[in-house]
């Protein structure tokens, strides 16, 4: 019994034989096609990867040989010819059978992985995406005595592989044999080969042809000589055009050769919003990579479009994104460092250029010099803000002004800019994206600045009181009235200010508004919530109807002295004030509205047939 527990005990250590991973290779296509990459076209930018991964690989050890890449597409059949390094049958097996594995990864490689485009060892599976057979004939030039050998695969997943005697390719390097499925010949038509070739390798340092027609178009644009600045600008407008389809407001150089960057970044010449993602073109090693790299800038560079060359990013494994790395970040960083260049260049050199631009995209200024106190420092004589003065810089306005008075929304400052103007008050508005940040912080750029938010206080305090006598003589109008407004949370104060044309100002501050949420809140709420809101009933004053005494009309109304035909004006006046100020309106605000005018109607009517009646 012990030797049988020995034995099953000793069977149940013993070392299972290992099972190899079986792949499915349809249904790995599927993923491909579907998961890993956006579009079928990648299959033409893998061909032209490997074939430039080749001949990059020969002329590693032989500097003289020829660099060449030729691509015949006819009938639903591609074929792709190299000069480059070419393969022996166990690199067949050893490579192209064996998925995930990489010739840019295998010994005596691994060293100068930098100077190959492919490294994840899948590229050639994305030809199943268009194909239903590929055939690979390659002649080594690492070992000259070897034989050409043929390796042809099936999207079953099956494949063979034989020799070839030496006049099947007498010289080295390699050529790839497609044919179509069914549905996908139009991606093997020449004309769309061409297409594609010309769009992902225009790049490639090496003589890249679809039959007689050029694909490599070099130097890049942005390398070219031109013979004056402005044959410079033409040019890569011209690019830009071609490219993105715009025609841009300039050009902005992004040489930076410690990341192994060249390229453009062209700007926008309309506003986009800050939140719309970018998307730029980028080219590894002449290859274009991706049409959109989103993040390849900062968020607050939204304004322009870069197209680049770069030999320091990395890819994905679907070579269609860029790997988010300490070496992305910090070409993120110095390329924002350009453009921040070029527009503090604008700013001391060109202001007729950068008045076009901030016509345009202030905003993207205004995102990025709240971060920036030298941003800062160097855009504000040029920022525009919108004021009771009209548009102007933040250091315009404080030379005018001193105390820089501002709101913090849209609706703040429409309350109150005519009236503020009116009594020489300089108000900015702050409501708009970034710019109550930037108002804050000016003091930090211009010392001694005072800044400070407007509210309904500061403006009652700049209007002229009323004489006593007058108004202790409108005290029984002035009672009907705060008692109509009261049960809406708003007191009925009386001034005197300028322009006459305005009979009332409706004026509250966020506190105020915060306090009328939640005494409505109180009202809808059940017992236990109504006396949680209660216990936080603040002192903050009420929002306030100022009468203008100034103003006729106020005058004819303050000398009534029937209570109800009071109420009603005074509703009429608070709800036209309301809508003045351009304030969103409650429902009890609506039905007050409501209220006064078939109100005024039929006192304008009962007074109608009144007199009608004494005339009989």
């Amino acid at each position: 019994m012990d030797s049988q527990t020995s034995q099953s005990s000793q069977a149940s250590r013993s070392p299972q034989s290992p099972h190899t991973f079986q792949v499915d290779l349809r249904g790995l296509v599927d993923l491909l096609s579907h998961h890993l990459y956006s579009s079928p076209k990648v299959y033409l930018r893998e061909l032209l990867q490997n074939a430039v991964d080749a001949i990059t690989a020969r002329r590693a050890e032989q500097p003289d040989a020829p660099a060449r890449v030729r691509l015949y597409a006819e009938g639903g059949t591609l074929r792709v010819e190299d000069t480059g390094v070419g393969l022996t049958e166990a690199d067949v097996h050893n490579l192209l059978a064996t998925i995930g594995r990489s010739s840019k990864r295998a010994d005596g490689l691994q060293e100068a992985r930098s100077d190959f485009l492919g490294q994840f060892g899948i590229g050639l599976l994305a030809c199943f995406v268009v194909a239903e057979r590929i055939r690979v004939v390659s002649r080594s030039a690492r070992t000259p005595g070897a034989p050409p050998v043929e390796w042809t695969a099936s999207d079953d997943g099956s494949y063979t592989v034989r020799t070839l005697p030496d006049e099947a390719r007498p010289e080295p390097g390699t050529s790839v044999h497609l044919v179509a499925r069914a549905g996908a010949g139009e991606w093997l038509a020449p004309q769309r080969v061409l297409t594609l070739a010309r769009d992902f390798g225009s790049l490639l340092p090496y003589d890249v042809r679809v039959g007689e027609e050029a694909v490599t178009d070099l130097p890049a644009p942005w390398d070219r000589p031109y013979p004056s600045p402005a044959t410079r600008r033409v040019a890569l407008a011209r690019h830009c055009h071609e490219l993105f389809g715009f025609s841009p407001l300039d050009a902005i150089e992004l040489d930076v050769p410690l990341a192994g960057i060249r390229g453009v970044a062209y700007v926008l010449p309309s506003a986009v919003s800050p939140a719309q993602h970018a998307g730029h073109r980028v080219h590894l090693k002449g290859m274009l990579l991706t049409e959109r790299a989103e993040q390849l800038l900062p968020d607050w560079a939204f304004f322009v479009r870069c197209v680049l060359d770069t030999d320091s990013l990395r890819p994905t494994a679907s070579r269609e994104s860029l790997y988010e790395d300490e070496t992305l970040a910090a070409v993120r960083e110095t390329l924002g460092e350009r453009i921040r260049s070029w527009l503090t260049g604008l700013a001391a050199g060109d202001p007729e250029r950068l008045a076009a631009f901030l016509s345009v995209h202030h905003l993207g200024v205004k995102s990025l010099a709240r971060h920036d106190k030298e941003m800062l420092r160097t855009m504000l004589p040029w920022l525009p803000f919108e004021t009771t003065d009209g548009r102007l810089s933040l250091e315009e306005f404080a030379q005018r002004h001193p105390v820089v008075h501002f709101t913090r929304t849209v609706e703040e400052y429409r309350q109150v800019a005519p009236i503020a103007s009116a009594q020489g008050v300089g108000v900015i508005n702050g409501g708009y994206t970034y710019d109550s940040e930037l108002i804050e912080a000016l003091p930090s750029v211009r010392p001694g600045t005072v800044v400070a938010e407007l509210d309904a206080d500061t403006v009652t305090a700049h209007l002229d009181t009323v004489d006593p006598a007058e108004e202790l003589a409108l005290s029984g109008f002035l009672a009907a009235a705060r008692a109509k407004l009261d049960p809406l949370g708003c007191d009925v104060v009386l001034r005197a200010f300028h322009p006459l044309s305005v009979p009332a100002l409706h004026l509250d501050d966020r506190a105020a508004r915060h306090e009328q949420a939640r005494a409505e809140a109180q009202e809808q709420a059940d017992d236990l919530w109504a006396g949680i809101l209660g216990s936080l009933r603040g002192s903050a004053p009420r929002a306030r109807l100022v009468l203008n005494h100034l103003n006729p009309l106020i005058r004819r109304i303050s000398s009534l002295r029937e209570p109800e035909l009071i109420g009603t004006a005074t509703e009429s006046l608070y709800g036209q004030a309301l809508l003045m100020a351009q304030r969103p309106l409650r429902a009890a605000d609506s039905a007050l509205l409501n209220r006064a005018f078939i109100s005024l109607l039929e006192w304008a009517t009962h007074g109608d047939s009144d007199s009608t009646g004494g005339s009989h």
